[in-house]
């Protein structure tokens, strides 16, 4: 039997890589003027097609509001280059490391250099900023890399696999199609590191395949991001922070406030305040230009599905219009939906929800949350609110996750400074600023022996000599 013909993007895409790859092994690493040049390059690609990208990614959902693409994906990927921009001379130098005691005189040093192609499989649900900001980590850190838009955001991936065109020689970071082989193929390719943003299910299915070739990967992942509203809370402003965490995007952010955690007494109040503050942010006409679209019908049907079940097993369903409401239906606006009392055993506390539905469980106490958290998998975010610190300290201390915001949402992620990773199955590694310089590159230690040391003395014939010096070197360890 005939074998199948490769396609035109997958015989790119192999081209592509083994460029890439052979001149990583033989060229010099790139200059600091060479990165920034890059740099550069990117923060053009971007800021001269900013009205493009918008109306792209708008149209690739149905609706999406121009605000948030630029809160949420424009403004932070522009702060990552300048933030590289201003820190890579220090990043790129090498770092001066203590010498162990015995070795004296020598020198340690510890080397950055590239680790050579970085493969980054971006989302849909912020395509821009998902893409871009690993890429910038990846050419700060002086490596080529390939990136693999999502399927689902075609004309996105067509404008950006246009405008890195025009700015980028595919040596250095080229785009490829999304057809379903290159899906396939892309996580096998040998790469020196990967960078998946995804669900837990197919990040799975990532790691499996780059485990083949032994690839280090970064898995940004997803899941249930609890949110823990305390007794000593101002509740009305928690249920406006969260309404705003849960909204951005209609919920389609993977560190959206899953599900609140709020002592029984006070689930009708944050319910009706939560309810409140949607309506204050977003009204109740779906034609509203500032809340976006389902990205799929699949996806909306889903969502529908989740408040189904969870009315069907005793839950009170609050929402402005039943999502089969065909003025809210037909532009794939779902209704945001505050879901008072879930139980574990309701489909939308099983599984994460991406999109505006958040259900509100009571707790007896801080320890009954803490627990119900840490009988699950463990969230990429976590999120707290209240006044009392040492409560606050508790949940911290007991319960692990990728990041945290205290008092407010998803803010931990935009931070500069901090890494942004998950931990067990909401992924593994972390990027952002300096974490995503040294997650791509290699720290190579070097030891520069002194022409000093009395290394030698230890070389045989082995004899009193050797055993005092051995001895001096135990008290010295």
């Amino acid at each position: 039997m005939d074998r199948p013909l490769k396609s035109p993007g997958l015989y790119a895409l192999e081209e592509a890589f083994q460029r890439q790859f052979e001149l990583s092994r033989s060229e010099p690493a790139p200059t600091l003027q060479a990165r920034l040049d890059r740099l550069r390059r990117l923060r053009a690609a971007l800021t001269e097609n900013e009205p493009r990208f918008e109306a792209a990614i708008s149209a690739d959902f149905g609706h999406r509001s121009t605000i948030e693409t630029a809160i949420a994906e424009t403004m932070l990927v522009l702060g990552e280059i300048k933030h590289a921009a201003k820190h890579l001379k220090g990043w790129m130098a090498p770092e001066r490391i203590p010498t162990t005691v015995q070795f004296a005189p020598a020198r340690n040093r510890l080397m950055p250099q590239p680790l050579g192609v970085v493969g980054i499989i971006s989302p849909w649900n912020y395509p821009l900023q998902l893409t871009l900001a690993p890429a910038v980590a990846a050419i700060a850190a002086g490596n080529r890399a390939i990136i693999k838009p999502s399927e689902l955001v075609p004309r996105f991936s067509e404008l950006l696999a246009e405008v890195i065109a025009k700015k980028f020689d595919t040596t250095e970071l080229a785009v490829t199609d999304i057809d379903d082989d290159i899906a396939r193929a892309f996580a096998a390719l040998p790469f020196d590191h990967l960078i998946f943003t995804g669900s837990t299910r197919i990040g799975r299915l990532v790691a499996e395949a780059c485990g083949r070739n032994l690839t280090p990967v970064t898995l940004e992942l997803g899941g249930k991001s609890p949110v823990i509203v305390d007794g000593s809370a101002d509740i009305d402003e928690a249920a406006q922070r969260i309404a705003y965490g849960k909204l951005l995007n209609a919920g389609q952010t993977c560190i959206a406030p899953d599900y609140a955690l709020v002592p029984q007494d006070s689930v009708q109040s944050l319910a009706m305040r939560l309810q409140g503050h949607m309506q204050q942010m977003f009204g109740t006409d779906p034609r509203n230009p500032d809340y976006t679209s389902i990205v799929s019908d699949r996806h909306y049907t889903r969502l529908e599905s989740l408040v189904a079940d969870a009315a069907a097993k005793g839950a009170t369903i609050m929402q402005p219009a039943a999502p089969n409401d065909a003025e809210w239906k037909d532009r794939r606006k779902f209704p945001p939906t505050v879901i008072v009392d879930a139980t574990p055993e309701m489909t939308v506390m099983q599984e994460e929800i991406f999109g505006p539905l958040l259900p509100v469980m009571g707790t007896r106490d801080a320890s009954e949350a803490i627990a119900f958290i840490n009988k699950r998998d463990r969230p990429l975010a976590l999120y707290w609110f209240g006044t009392d610190n040492a409560a606050r300290d508790e949940v911290l201390a007991r319960t692990v996750s990728g990041g945290v915001t205290v008092n407010d949402c998803l803010f931990h992620f935009a931070q500069a400074y901090q890494p942004m990773g998950g931990v067990g199955a909401s992924g593994t590694g972390a990027y952002h600023g300096e974490w995503g310089f040294k997650t791509l590159t290699k720290l190579k230690p070097i030891f520069y022996r002194s022409r000093f040391n009395r290394l030698a003395d230890l070389y045989p014939p082995y004899g009193a000599k050797v055993a005092r010096l051995e001895k001096l070197m135990r008290l010295l360890s």
